[in-house]
């Protein structure tokens, strides 16, 4: 795979990629994770074919990321459009046609964690698609989505919504982890709200 192609899929300049093959600089572990993770997919799909699979008939969809650090800035930035674009970007492949807003985000603490295959971890990437204010009117779908709620003083949370009282705008929320309590917040008081479309975990852990 040329070089110019790996720094395209993940939103670093070809130079970047030059310093990294010649040792001159160290490349980031998240990044080197899914630098790897793409060529793994590229060699598997030669594997599966008769014919070569062209790189760049992959769609490659890179969505911003916000770390543990800077997630506190996201809180407060996240309608700055050019904040947006100064994020690093994770290259998701697009196999399926996707629409909206999207937007990753790294977990932080224990709360959706019970130790089952439904848990997600510290330090797991979860791709995120906004869901607009105008549907927080009709009732969530969350039978089917685990969500990223943006609150506007509680921060970032990573939860499962298990009841939506449309009526009175207020939603309840539920840690897996059995130590977290649910509790009750109300969609005012909310600025963004994202269900999780897939989480990326790195394979030494767990």
């Amino acid at each position: 795979m040329k070089q110019a192609d790996i720094a395209k899929s993940i939103g670093v300049g070809t130079r970047a990629v030059q310093y990294w093959e010649k040792g001159e600089r160290k490349i980031p572990e998240t990044t080197a994770y899914f630098v790897n993770n793409l060529l793994e997919e590229q060699q598997k799909k030669l594997n599966e074919s008769a014919s070569p699979v062209v790189f760049s008939n992959l769609k490659i969809m890179n969505v911003p990321l916000a770390n543990q650090y800077a997630q506190a800035g996201y809180l407060s930035r996240f309608a700055d459009e050019e904040y947006i674009e100064s994020l690093p970007t994770i290259p998701f492949s697009d196999d399926v046609e996707h629409r909206g807003e999207y937007m990753c985000f790294e977990v932080r603490g224990d709360s959706m964690d019970n130790g089952s295959y439904e848990s997600y971890l510290e330090g797991d990437i979860i791709l995120c698609r906004n869901i607009r204010q105008d549907y927080w009117m009709s009732k969530l779908h969350y039978d089917k989505w685990d969500f990223v709620i943006v609150h506007k003083e509680k921060g970032i949370l990573v939860k499962r919504i298990i009841n939506h009282d449309v009526e009175k705008g207020i939603i309840t929320l539920h840690s897996l982890n059995e130590y977290y309590d649910d509790f009750e917040i109300h969609l005012k008081d909310v600025a963004k709200l994202f269900n999780i479309i897939s989480t990326r975990r790195k394979n030494n852990r767990r």
